[in-house]
């Protein structure tokens, strides 16, 4: 449990600090382990590697965030309504000093300093969220992830993705499962709509373009038994991978929000799409997921 500095004595906070890191690191320590374990059989050495760095800077990055989180933020708006924070830019910055001293040659695609590509690229590249959810930790709303995969030839090999408040860390490889602090997850067995927990997400742009959005919120409301909106979507994807939610749609989503969720997805047995049922890419602007059992209902509603 996370307990809030604001109201201690400065030697408390020290005290607490000094705990926060210690508990920090023996996580750290336990998390690895338990990559080390799920990999220890296989014989691809160079996916080992790359499992390895990811879960590294994930936890590394993670602990900064946790670290920053109860401190006053400095904001800035890159929109309307589109936040970045000290905390996305740290965490950032460590996840990229660890692929470099890891001596990872690899292309980089990430939020806030690697953003921009011409083209969809189809050699390896790391693909980095360092902070999905920056409006909730904004706001101390406890609901935010390090996102991190490695794609090659337009698939997701490895995602890892840490949730360092409630210290969750989700990881999978293509073809060996996905787990969640070293346990294998599996999505649910809800093959009824009407009986589905379902999230979704809402676009920057919601402001000046929600007649879509809303139309697809009301088809699957009145359809499903309930809609959550956390604000993360790494987290809803791995809350589906899970079983956790049945389902999660959004919109407008960049490659880092869905990267390595939806590999997470997939390997617990699950189906991602776009909303005409088609082959999703993270270079598609459009997401469903689901248990796959509810696939098919959950496309009629949103393409309805």
């Amino acid at each position: 449990m996370r307990l809030l500095l604001f109201r201690l004595i400065p030697a408390e906070v020290i005290l607490l600090q000094v705990v926060t890191d210690n508990n920090n690191r023996l996580f750290q320590k336990i998390a690895m382990q338990r990559i080390e374990k799920y990999i220890f059989s296989w014989k691809n050495d160079q996916l080992k590697k790359l499992l390895r760095i990811a879960g590294r800077a994930a936890l590394e990055a993670g602990k900064i965030l946790i670290r920053l989180y109860n401190q006053p933020h400095h904001i800035k708006f890159k929109g309307e309504i589109d936040l970045v924070t000290e905390g996305d830019l740290a965490s950032e910055k460590a996840i990229l000093a660890i692929l470099e001293s890891e001596g990872s040659n690899i292309a980089v695609l990430s939020e806030e300093s690697h953003a921009d590509y011409k083209e969809i690229p189809t050699g390896p590249v790391w693909v980095i969220d360092p902070l999905d959810g920056t409006t909730n930790y904004a706001h101390g709303f406890p609901w935010f992830a390090v996102s991190i995969a490695l794609m090659d030839k337009g698939k997701s090999q490895v995602g890892v993705i840490y949730a360092p408040l409630q210290d969750e860390l989700f990881f999978a490889c293509r073809g060996r499962g996905a787990r969640l602090n070293g346990e294998l997850i599996n999505v649910s067995a809800v093959s009824d709509l009407s009986q589905a927990l379902l999230g979704t997400g809402f676009p920057y742009d919601v402001r000046k373009n929600s007649t879509g959005i809303l139309k697809a919120l009301e088809n699957i409301l009145t359809g499903s038994q309930g809609i959550r909106r956390a604000g993360a979507a790494a987290l809803d994807l791995a809350a589906v991978a899970s079983g956790r939610l049945d389902g999660f749609w959004e919109v407008k989503l960049k490659p880092w929000d869905t990267a390595a969720g939806i590999l997470l997805v997939q390997e617990a047995g699950g189906k991602v799409t776009d909303f005409q049922g088609e082959e999703f890419s993270p270079f598609i602007p459009e997401i469903a997921s689901s248990n796959s059992k509810i696939h098919s209902q959950l496309i009629k509603k949103l393409s309805g």
